[in-house]
């Protein structure tokens, strides 16, 4: 284009009379001599610094709050399923508003401890702070110089409340024996009581003796526990304890509207809920105080046309104390409404957890395993309820806590004086979110009211101490891990182990432990929230179906009985008319994922490979959205549980007002 250009201005010069076209002589025929043209510099090729699709700028699809620390993370994928994509950021990052398009900040992005590579996600990593942004509105993060925009999301006072209540809502969901109507459910979800046909929970009979009429047993209600449906003692009470803390430590956050049948009754609907649970741990109590530890349910999609039989499994000692504890802590909770209805219901609470706590002493090694062949329970449950000896012991000092919260009697404050030792904390210096189910109640001893002084200094500046360490405040304030949710190993149930790590950091403002500021303590413990919603290797909310709430990429399908594999209705949100209903937390990265050890040679459904994420990956890309069943076993990457949720919910309240 350039030579032809030249040519034709030459032309116009020879015309002019400027330049002469012929030779010497106006008769000669001789070509004239061509005058060398000027070759233009050939243009540089831009360096290429991105490939892929990313995603390549991560954020907290939800937004954060206005005083909190705020930081973008940039990722250049090095190892893993996604190590051909490549980003290198921009020198300027802009925060846009989204409504008008103007820039409310400019900064630059600096590298993770000066580029090496983050070994749990296999990304290079640059971070991006724009704390500074206060102002209420809805922004993204743009690199202008590579064309690239993060997520859209809010800044508000109250940016997770919405969240919240959707989080709430997933019991609702889980109810075995309450009919989902669509004004509840939604027109996509609506189902009848499930588990209430002939011999089903109202009539339920023992594991053993399905067909004696006399040992049936009304043990409707309650909640399915994850992606199954079966209901076990000691996961349930637990659930109630941690939504019971939830409560009480944002008392003003639990309103009555979240949409459940029990909405505008006057009480908060988070304490409706809890109701719904131990409601079903009273009719598993047996008169002598014993509680039953399993009820086995049937599978169906969806619950409702589940058929067969309910069989429950014997009283244990490990699910008589985790009920006590739970009874204990209703009666606690309840009491303090201050009305007629709820003053009776405390006190029948008191008098089983009373009741149980004297069983599970007078009986302290009953031991009830479910789906064992070895003990002829094989097919009654899924995962195992029961525990250890050690563990038994840990859940006789909780119920000892709660029991002593209730009752002020010295025996129980006794016993945790001279048991609380054993906790790991003591007896192997290990502070661990692994270990919450007796961390936390150990620190709720600590501010009970005539606590032994010596017992809660002893565990306060232990636990101070320990979280000190490289895994507590050495990794938040180091950034250890670059997307701000350090926890020392991936496993099953990572995301619950992130939740319960933040909620860590939080019990140190709670319990009024440390040196620590509020922002720093409330900063650190933010950081697992941004990372369960957005702020990871997969770009991924790991809540389900989250679109409607702000997240531009949430679950969009997970293990679960209901909404199975292949379903038209409830597979996937994507690929099916409705997909799962929002708000559930799944199980997360989990690195020891494997399909079933007798594929591919065995079943024609395993393929000729594992799927590759999860199998085979960085930590924190071991994880894919999917809900194949046997012999693909999805449920150990995305299955979802009530104790996931619970761990989730009481960090995520912290942050609603």
């Amino acid at each position: 284009m350039f030579a032809g250009f030249f040519r034709t201005a030459m032309c116009l010069l020879i015309l002019t009379g400027l330049v002469s076209c012929g030779g010497g002589g106006g008769s000669s025929n001789t070509a004239p001599t061509p005058i060398p043209q000027p070759q233009p510099e050939p243009e540089p090729e831009p360096p290429v610094t991105v490939v892929g699709e990313g995603p390549f700028i991560v954020v907290d699809q939800f937004g954060y709050l206005p005083d909190a620390k705020k930081i973008a993370v940039l990722r250049d994928p090095v190892t893993g399923f996604d190590s051909e994509d490549t980003y290198t950021p921009g020198a300027s990052l802009q925060v846009v508003n989204t409504l008008d398009n103007s820039v409310v900040f400019s900064g630059s992005a600096t590298p993770w401890l000066d580029g090496e590579i983050a070994a749990t996600s296999g990304d290079r990593i640059w971070l991006f702070d724009f704390s500074s942004v206060t102002a209420t509105g809805n922004y993204q993060i743009v690199d202008t110089e590579q064309d690239l925009r993060s997520p859209a999301f809010a800044i508000n006072d109250n940016v997770y409340r919405e969240v919240l209540v959707q989080a709430v809502r997933t019991f609702f969901y889980q109810r075995a024996g309450h009919t989902k109507t669509e004004q509840f459910a939604g027109a996509s979800w609506a189902d009848d009581a499930s588990h209430m046909g002939p011999l089903q929970d109202a009539n339920a009979r023992r594991y053993n003796s399905p067909d004696d009429e006399g040992s049936e047993r009304d043990l409707h209600g309650g909640w399915y526990d994850a992606g199954d449906y079966n209901k076990y003692t000691n996961w349930t009470a637990s659930y109630i304890v941690d939504l019971l803390h939830a409560y009480r430590e944002n008392t003003h956050v639990w309103t009555d509207d979240f949409n459940i049948p029990e909405s505008g009754n006057g009480v908060p609907d988070l304490l409706d809920e809890v109701k719904w649970g131990l409601d079903s741990l009273i009719r598993m109590q047996n008169a002598d105080g014993s509680v039953l530890s399993i009820v086995g349910l049937a599978s169906a999609s969806p619950p409702s046309s589940a058929t067969g039989a309910s069989l429950y499994g014997d009283a244990s000692t490990s699910a008589t104390l985790s009920s006590a504890a739970a009874f204990a802590y209703g009666a606690k909770v309840f009491a303090a409404l201050s009305t007629p209805e709820f003053n009776s219901y405390a006190a029948d609470l008191r008098t089983r957890a009373l009741r149980a706590w004297n069983w599970a002493n007078a009986n302290p090694a009953v031991i009830f395993r479910n789906n064992d062949e070895a003990a002829g329970t094989a097919g009654l449950g899924a995962g195992q309820q029961e525990v250890d000896d050690t563990e038994r012991g840990f859940k006789r000092l909780v119920a000892a806590i709660y029991l002593y919260d209730l009752t002020g009697d010295i025996s129980y404050r006794d016993y945790v004086d001279a048991n609380y030792q054993t906790a790991p904390m003591f007896a192997n210096w290990w502070l661990s979110p692994f270990r919450a189910s007796i961390q936390r109640p150990l620190l709720y001893y600590t501010a009970l009211d005539d606590a032994t002084a010596a017992t809660a200094d002893a565990i306060r500046n232990r636990y101070v101490e320990l979280w000190e360490g490289d895994d507590g405040w050495g990794a938040a304030t180091n950034r250890r891990d670059p997307y701000g949710a350090f926890i020392s190993d991936y496993t099953w149930g990572s995301n619950a182990v992130t939740s319960l790590a933040g909620g860590m950091f939080a019990d140190q403002q709670t319990y009024n432990l440390g040196q620590r500021d509020t922002a720093q303590i409330r900063n650190a413990a933010a950081g697992y929230l941004h990372y369960l919603h957005g702020v990871n290797p997969l770009g991924k909310v790991y809540l389900s179906n989250m679109g409607d709430f702000g997240a531009e990429n949430s679950v969009d399908q997970f293990y679960h009985t209901w909404f199975a594999h292949g379903s038209a209705l409830w597979d996937s949100v994507s690929n099916s008319a409705y997909g799962p209903p929002p708000g559930f937390l799944v199980g997360g990265p989990n690195p020891s994922y494997d399909w079933d050890e007798r594929c591919p040679g065995v079943s024609s459904l395993c393929g000729s490979a594992q799927p590759q994420p999860p199998y085979g990956q960085p930590a924190q890309k071991s994880y894919t959205d999917f809900n194949n069943s046997w012999p693909l076993n999805s449920w150990s990457v995305t299955e979802n549980s009530n104790g996931y949720q619970t761990a989730y919910i009481r960090l995520l309240a912290r942050y609603v007002k």
